[in-house]
């Protein structure tokens, strides 16, 4: 008889399967905007949980164009964002090196959180200095006012790093200088039906054996002792284990960015959008929030990084999605 052959169980695309180092999503790459004015590129907002809507389908090759259809949503609560600085890139052969940063003048109390806030700051001066710096891009540092949700236990914000996209380096530093120090809404980075990249951290799931992790064939009932785990760890002669070996390990609390989500709304008022007793380990939506398309990576309460797409291959739209219907039905199971 020939050898029975099988492909390997799960998946290598994302190993080593390590805990993710912050539970804020780090954006690595950001893509060459097209519009004609500067602008943020991302933006970023808490993750309140599902439901489904009845949306006119507005993709033009599917056997429902026109029509009205249940799709599920996530539902993101997107509270203004404040610029606290500017910070100055230069391309080198090693990659992106900071060649200097402008703070603003008056920073909020809670991010003392954070990092120790300087009492006196000489902003003036600073932006003197960037007369004389050769740079190339130009990116804000960013941070949430978790204070303003309801649904979070905390106070300390989240930084993170936007980059200024758009039109050339003068309009961008021109852009850069309006909006230091000051709130931002998720309106100064999209607006409905455009498509954004989604990064997060995934649930975490803690350490679990081999035939979850890997999706192993249990092994037959005479094996001695044990039937879920693998059958050898590998040849005896180079002494080692190959990282090829399927093992036990961490699951879960990885980042992964999900590509092209399309924005159905964008709204004000939280209320219209908070279902029958609030959202199951959540709560109630009081800020300005987004409707996405489909599913996200991570639980409730979860920090979700968007981002124009880098590979923006989805359907032009000339005008909004319709959304005709959102279900406010109760998500506790009663």
């Amino acid at each position: 008889m020939s050898t029975r052959r099988s492909p390997r169980k799960g998946s290598r695309g994302y190993s080593p399967r390590k805990r993710a180092r912050s539970i804020t999503a780090r954006v690595s790459t950001w893509p060459e905007s097209d519009g004609d004015g500067a602008k943020l590129q991302g933006f970023a907002g808490y993750k309140a949980g599902m439901t489904h809507a009845f949306v006119v389908d507005y993709r033009p090759r599917s056997t429902t164009a026109g029509q009205e259809i249940q799709i599920p949503v996530t539902v993101l609560e997107v509270p203004p964002m404040k610029v606290c600085g500017i910070r100055f890139y230069a391309e080198t052969a090693y990659g992106k090196k900071v060649v200097g940063e402008v703070w603003a003048k008056k920073l909020d109390k809670e991010l003392s959180r954070k990092f120790p806030v300087p009492k006196d700051y000489d902003e003036a001066s600073a932006w003197k200095k960037t007369d004389k710096l050769e740079y190339d891009d130009i990116r804000a540092i960013m941070y949430t006012q978790p204070v303003l949700v309801s649904g979070l236990p905390k106070k300390r914000p989240e930084m993170m790093e936007v980059r200024i996209g758009g039109a050339k380096l003068e309009d961008r530093m021109n852009y850069a200088k309006e909006i230091l120090g000051k709130p931002v809404t998720v309106k100064d980075f999209t607006k409905d039906g455009e498509m954004v990249d989604v990064a997060s951290i995934t649930k975490g799931r803690g350490w679990q054996g081999v035939t979850k992790r890997w999706g192993t064939k249990l092994l037959m009932h005479k094996n001695s002792k044990h039937r879920r785990l693998i059958g050898t760890l590998g040849q005896k002669r180079p002494n080692y284990v190959h990282p090829t070996v399927p093992q036990g390990g961490q699951i879960g609390f990885h980042q992964r960015t999900e590509l092209n989500k399309r924005i159905l709304k964008i709204g004000e008022k939280g209320e219209e959008i908070t279902p029958k007793g609030g959202f199951l380990h959540y709560g109630n939506v009081s800020n300005s929030y987004v409707l996405l398309h489909g599913s996200v990576p991570g639980p409730s309460k979860r920090l979700i990084r968007l981002r124009e797409p880098v590979r923006d291959i989805g359907i032009k739209l000339s005008e909004a999605p319709q959304v005709t219907f959102v279900s406010l039905e109760s998500k506790q199971g009663v």
